[in-house]
């Protein structure tokens, strides 16, 4: 067996090794990918295989020397490079068989410290390697000459990269979980933030208003008193204290409600709590609320406790006060009487704060020195608290109620208070007349409306001297309609309102009652929202005839309180009663064809009390339906199944032609939409003769003008002499 020169492999090889390591990091240095072609690749082995045969002798170099060894190895290249051709994005995780089988066993180390190793064994490589830019020469190892011991080198390092490897990879891992977890607290945080917002219409927001409203309310009633009284403040310090406190606690509470209270924009609720805190700072509030929490009772600190007009600040969150009152006033269910009651407690505040000034002036100009001011505290009758607080109070009242039966002023600043008071005194006045009389009216004008309906119906019958059995039949239904408060029109009150919210109304009250006819049971949601729209309510007295046998049916009607009784002809048998729920006449205003009682009433049906139903037109379901053909035709199959069970319908007519009394109703139709276009007509056609008349005489005065005086302009005096020549024609 022939043997192999280690050391003459070895120098040229190493050589070779070395050299193309320089180059590769040269190369990686300035960002330069290697692509070379595979033609440079086969030049280089040919070049490599050149250098062995010169360094190794014939008798060591065995089956590698000779000219068809270099035919083989010239076409195992030509495969080579066609393959690699072929699998060009995978020339980077395959090496190079051909070189792992000519690299000497001492390039093993060299190659396995500046390549990667694992790229042989099917280790991903990985990015950015020096071994990825040279894909040929990533692996020179020459089995032939390795020993064991460079094998389990090669096996220790392969497993400490693999193990290293494992740990970067859970390292990753650990960094990519990190990073999904802070951006699910990110989220969660945004959801919490959004949780902490109040919707201004909602009750949560109104119940607040009603905590905040008390405290204000105890500011404005008690400050005032407190100050001028100093009796009430001393004797009852530490409970004064109390509240204030907690007045002070609930103003700061509310400074954060107005923080997280949303406001709507482009028709949302804005949930950000930046656009919120911006919004509220930007308000004259917020700048009075500041205002009202500044810490002025420290000052008692200095002056003492006897200074609760240091807390006057306080009184400027008065507009919370009057939100509340704004929204009690759009949620109970008695306005009128809510406003009166506001108006009241006004009056008797305002009343409240003169009385408490009146006694505030009479303290600095001195108690009993004049007839105008409260009498000296040394008598003991007004030494009093509850005296010295009711006589100013009834002083107060007696003067801004203008009755001005008080002692007369004495001082000049006496007479400038008491003249203030009568202004504001005459305004009062003037306010409570205007406002209670308004309201009196409001609260009455339902009334006063339906009576005039009822004055009107009574002189008319008066007029046409009708039956009193039959006047007092109509009495007692309008007494009906009023007690059982029916005096409503439902298309009056819901005019102002979108069709949207009416048809919600109107489903929410009638949708119920409308499913409960057959027909109606299996509707589309559209054609009945259309038929609620359409349901006209009616009320009928007791002995009033819904309908008679025979007569043309033209509604149908859904009982929805009271008994109906299906009568004979003398009126008196009854056949069935009718209760809630019930209805009837639903074939006749759907016009089938074949039916043998066409669209005519087959039983009379009598009202056995007062009766509330709901009436639909044949007239309101036909333009209903012309917008559902398929439900149309449901509707009369439908009918028509439920005619044949009773045998009512005529098999033969129906399937015949069209109905001639169908074509009888559509020619008159059209014979009065003609009637109406002609006279749409002649009126357009009066009109354009007039106007030409008109034209006409127009013309004929400016060539009467053109004729008279030439092309020129009329002077000032020709002009006015033709005026009343155009009077004249």
């Amino acid at each position: 067996m022939a043997k192999i020169n280690t050391q003459h492999s070895y120098s040229g090889m190493h050589r070779l090794a070395v050299r193309t390591t320089d180059e590769d990091i040269e190369r990686i240095e300035n960002g330069y990918i290697r692509t070379h072609s595979l033609c440079e690749d086969a030049s280089e082995l040919q070049r490599v295989i050149s250098m062995e045969g010169r360094h190794v002798p014939e008798a060591q170099t065995g089956t590698f020397t000779g000219r068809g060894a270099m035919a083989r190895l010239s076409r195992f290249v030509v495969s080579v490079r066609s393959w690699a051709a072929r699998h060009l994005h995978h020339e980077d995780q395959r090496p190079d068989s051909f070189l792992e089988r000519i690299q000497g066993p001492e390039l093993v180390e060299v190659s396995s410290r500046q390549s990667n190793i694992r790229s042989f064994l099917g280790i991903r490589e990985r990015p950015g390697g020096v071994n990825s830019h040279w894909p040929l020469a990533r692996f020179n190892v020459n089995y032939s000459n390795n020993t064991n011991e460079d094998k389990k080198e090669d096996k220790k390092e392969v497993k400490e990269e693999k193990k290293e490897e494992k740990k970067e990879e859970k390292k990753e891992e650990k960094k990519d979980d990190k990073k999904d977890d802070k951006k699910d607290d990110k989220k969660k945080e945004e959801k919490k933030k959004e949780i902490f917002v109040i919707d201004p219409s909602s009750n949560l927001y109104y119940n607040w208003l009603t905590i905040i409203a008390a405290p204000v309310f105890y500011n404005w009633c008690m400050l005032v008193c407190r100050a001028c009284f100093d009796e009430l403040q001393i004797d009852h310090i530490s409970l004064w204290l109390f509240l204030d406190y907690t007045s002070d606690v609930i103003y700061v509470l509310d400074t954060f409600v107005r923080f997280r209270t949303g406001f709507l924009e482009q028709g949302l609720l804005v949930q950000d709590e930046k656009k919120l805190r911006d919004h509220y700072t930007k308000t004259v509030q917020f700048k009075l609320d500041v205002l009202s929490l500044l810490p002025t009772d420290l000052a008692y600190l200095k002056f003492g406790l006897n200074y609760p007009e240091l807390r006057f600040n306080r009184l400027l969150k008065i507009s919370r006060l009057f939100e509340f009152f704004d929204r009690t006033e759009t949620r109970t269910n008695y306005p009128n009487m809510f406003r009166i009651g506001n108006l009241v407690l006004y009056i008797l505040i305002i009343i409240h704060w003169n009385a408490c000034i009146y006694f505030a002036i009479s303290k600095v100009i001195g108690f009993g020195t004049d007839s105008w001011v409260y009498p000296n505290v040394s008598i003991p009758e007004y030494a009093r608290l509850s005296r010295k607080y009711i006589y100013s109070l009834y002083w107060s009242t007696l003067t801004l109620t203008t009755i001005g039966e008080t002692p007369p002023p004495v001082k000049d600043e006496e007479y400038l208070f008491v003249v203030i008071d009568f202004l504001v005194g005459v305004l009062i006045f003037a306010t409570i007349v205007g406002n209670v009389g308004s309201m009196i009216s409001n609260m009455n004008a339902s009334r006063a409306e339906f009576q005039a309906k009822v004055d009107s119906i009574k002189q008319y019958m008066h007029f046409r001297k009708v039956t009193k059995d039959l006047e007092a039949r109509v009495i007692k239904w309008f007494d009906y309609l009023w007690t059982n408060k029916k005096t409503v029109d439902e298309k009056e009150v819901l005019k102002n309102l979108p069709d949207k919210l009416k048809a919600e109304i109107a489903i929410n009250v009638h949708l119920d009652t409308l499913k409960k006819v057959r027909i109606f049971q299996d509707c589309e949601a559209g054609l009945l929202i259309e038929l609620v729209l359409k349901l006209k309510p009616t009320v009928f007295s007791p002995g009033d005839y819904i309908c008679k046998k025979g007569d043309i049916g033209r509604e149908m009607y859904i009982i929805k309180e009271g008994k109906l009784a299906v009568v004979a002809d003398d009126g008196i048998t009854q056949f069935v009663v009718l209760s809630d729920g019930s209805y009837f006449g639903e074939i006749s205003i759907l016009n089938i064809k074949g039916s043998k009682s066409g669209n005519r009433r087959t039983a009379n049906i009598r009202s056995i009390g007062y009766s509330d139903l709901f009436c639909l037109s044949k007239d309101d379901l036909m333009e209903a339906l012309t917008e559902y053909p398929e439900a149309k035709k449901a509707l009369e199959e439908k009918g028509r199944q439920i005619l044949m069970k009773d045998n009512l319908i005529d098999e033969e007519a129906a399937k015949a032609g069209a109905d001639p009394k169908d074509l009888e109703e559509k020619i008159e139709r059209l014979e009065t939409a003609l009637d109406t276009l002609q006279t749409r007509f002649a009126r357009l056609l009066a009109e354009y003769t007039s106007a030409q008349q008109k034209v006409k005489q127009r013309l004929a005065r400016v060539e009467t003008r053109v004729k008279k005086y030439g092309s020129g302009t009329l002077s000032v005096e020709e002009a006015e002499a033709e005026k009343p020549e155009e009077k004249k024609q």
